[in-house]
């Protein structure tokens, strides 16, 4: 194991070296990996569709977990993105591009987006593609009450991780509204990935019918969207987060402290491929999601490091404006 500087001395730079012996991915570990959580979905789907003549809270039931095998899906398609689930780009590529259809994102829109969030994650001068929108609380006051009003609305838990999920996924995507350098690559990626997904779904409906089709497909979306959502939120949206203007940013010490450590228990933990270990994906996103806990067992310095419990981070919920003098975020104010 590479020996790294006492835990008195590191720096986000230190382990940016540290962090690349566990870049090698492992074919067979992916490939059972990708086979565990495809069948696991496919056959809860097919479950949720069988219990609706039995009652439909049993098939709600049962899109429960089919929503977090569908989230997991995003995630090894999130992996591939970032060319961490194999090592052959074009078998990443091809991965990601299946698994859009049924996660319902287009595959290069997405990894365009959000390699600009890696990017500039915790840049306050390059907020707005692939991130949460934040105000900064003097951006806040000096907005006319309108505005402000209509931030309170974006940022209201009903919308965040409810209402704004199922809008992105099931309509946002559906239009690559970011093109930049993607250009006519995000529109045929958009375009295919959703004449894959019309194919896929008249399949369903004219071997099921369309309303047992929507009855399971809708709340697992809807499920998964918000699941997503959630997590993507207390993974940059904590109160000792980072954030700084253009000419103090440093992209390592934004992956470092701008990320948490969301130390979900037990199984939790791998239904989520170990994403909650988000600070070192940041650091080093080529590392597969399967050898994120190698990491902080390895290092637990590193594992105590914005380290989040599930109950902790409910509390995350209520923070809204990043405060420049105190620098960290925080809720409305009361008035």
């Amino acid at each position: 194991m590479l020996k790294i500087p006492e835990a008195t001395t590191i720096t986000a730079c230190n382990w940016l070296q540290v962090l690349g012996q566990y870049r090698e991915p492992s074919h067979s570990r992916s490939v059972v990996e990708l086979c565990i959580t495809l069948l696991a979905f496919v056959g809860l789907w097919l479950a949720g569709w069988w219990t609706l003549s039995i009652s439909y809270w049993l098939t709600l039931a049962v899109c429960l977990p089919a929503a977090v095998f569908l989230v997991r899906l995003f995630l090894i398609q999130h992996d591939s993105g970032h060319g961490a689930f194999f090592r052959h780009r074009v078998l990443n590529d091809w991965v990601g591009r299946v698994l859009g259809v049924l996660t319902f994102t287009p595959y290069e829109v997405w990894r365009y987006s959000h390699a600009i969030h890696h990017a500039t994650a915790g840049n306050l001068d390059k907020r707005g593609v692939g991130d949460i929108d934040t105000l900064t609380v003097r951006e806040y006051q000096g907005f006319s009450r309108p505005r402000r009003l209509a931030y309170r609305f974006y940022r209201h838990p009903a919308i965040m991780f409810g209402v704004g999920p199922a809008y992105h996924f099931l309509l946002r995507n559906r239009l690559p509204l970011i093109l930049g350098r993607a250009g006519w690559r995000a529109w045929s990626s958009a375009m295919g990935t959703n004449i894959m997904i019309g194919l896929v779904a008249a399949g369903l409906i004219y071997g099921l019918g369309a309303v047992p089709f929507l009855l399971v497909q809708l709340p697992i979306l809807l499920l998964a969207s918000s699941i997503g959502v959630w997590l993507f939120y207390v993974q940059h949206q904590f109160e000792e987060t980072y954030w700084a203007n253009e000419q103090a940013w440093n992209l390592p010490n934004a992956a470092l402290h701008g990320s948490t450590h969301y130390d979900l228990p037990g199984v939790l933990g791998w239904l989520t491929a170990s994403i909650g270990i988000h600070h070192v994906h940041h650091l080093n996103s080529r590392i597969p999601f399967y050898r994120l806990r190698d990491v902080v067992r390895d290092h637990p310095e590193l594992a105590a490091i914005n380290r989040l419990t599930l109950a902790q981070s409910i509390t995350c919920a209520r923070l809204r404006l990043w405060d420049e003098g105190r620098r960290q975020l925080v809720p409305f104010p009361k008035s």
